[in-house]
């Protein structure tokens, strides 16, 4: 099992045909706040006191283009690096001058073979100038993102095996959740079941289940599409609420997630496949447009 230890998700960045769109719906209907410098090709918006929490780049077609994770130190990432080598996978370092732009001392990334999906790791995030100040919605962090992938089994396998996630439950065959170890959440990522390499869902962790409440009613007033929930996951014990963004990619509020110990923690649980595994209150199933838009991009590595 590999010794190196992570912080938490640092960010995601998202392929999007229009960033000033996606940036003003990220900033007034989910309640981030922009960073600057700001550009018609790359926008930065954060939700926590670091320099951002998603970056949006200019695309084609919308999509994921990589998750970065925080190590804890330095030298956690020298651990993973010469992890990787002794596995036999490539990564580079990102150039200097990016890694200024993306507030961060230093990082490498490297791609994840069965989706394709580019990953980061990085350390020494650079703090914001000024505390994260809510707005519309009390988010107090990142939370997960969840890949489809269609080599479901193998993906799943890479992260445990091979990253140092741990694995805290799974619906059967469908999604796996896992933790980024030591990080205490329930799941910083998932992967599940897909017929194509794409995003699943962005998910931003809120503060009061009130937050839930006053979204799902600022969602419907701005017409912006609501594709499943409000309900309640089995597996984390979240309350949930998806819905779209201008490019249809799934995003999500939630409240409330169980957290694991560092030593002892519980056995993972594997839940029947059913729609029951994902919802304790029994609402209607997800809107067909849930999770299906935003394919992973084409490797950076």
């Amino acid at each position: 099992m590999p010794t190196f230890r992570y912080k938490k998700l640092a960010y995601v960045a998202l392929n999007v045909t229009d960033t000033e769109r996606s940036a003003a719906f990220m900033r007034d209907i989910v309640g981030l706040q922009e960073v600057d410098p700001a550009t018609g090709e790359l926008r930065f918006l954060r939700c926590d006191d670091h320099h951002h929490s998603i970056a949006l780049y200019r695309a084609a077609a919308p999509g994921l283009r990589r998750v970065a994770f925080e190590m804890e130190s330095e030298k956690d990432l020298d651990a993973a690096e010469a992890h990787l080598r002794g596995l036999g996978i490539a990564s580079r370092a990102v150039p200097a001058r990016e890694c200024e732009l993306l507030g961060m001392a230093r990082a490498l990334r490297f791609s994840e073979q069965t989706s394709g999906l580019t990953i980061e790791l990085a350390a020494g995030l650079a703090p914001a100038r000024a505390p994260f100040r809510h707005t519309l919605t009390q988010i107090a962090r990142l939370g997960h993102v969840v890949v489809g992938s269609t080599q479901y089994p193998k993906t799943v396998a890479f992260f445990r095996d091979r990253l140092n996630f741990r694995v805290s439950d799974e619906v059967n065959g469908w999604v796996t959740f896992m933790r980024c170890f030591p990080n205490p959440f329930h799941h910083s990522l998932g992967i599940a079941a897909a017929p194509e390499n794409r995003l699943h869902h962005v998910n931003f962790m809120v503060t009061d289940m009130d937050d839930i409440g006053r979204a799902l009613y600022r969602l419907k007033k701005h017409n912006v599409p609501i594709v499943y929930g409000p309900g309640r996951h089995p597996p984390s014990g979240s309350v949930f609420l998806y819905f779209l963004e201008p490019d249809g990619m799934t995003l999500e509020f939630s409240y409330g997630m169980e957290e694991f110990p560092e030593t002892g923690p519980r056995e993972p649980r594997v839940l029947p496949a059913s729609l029951e595994s994902f919802d304790f209150w029994g609402g209607t199933p997800p809107d067909p447009r849930f999770a299906s838009t935003g394919r992973i991009a084409i490797a950076e590595t």
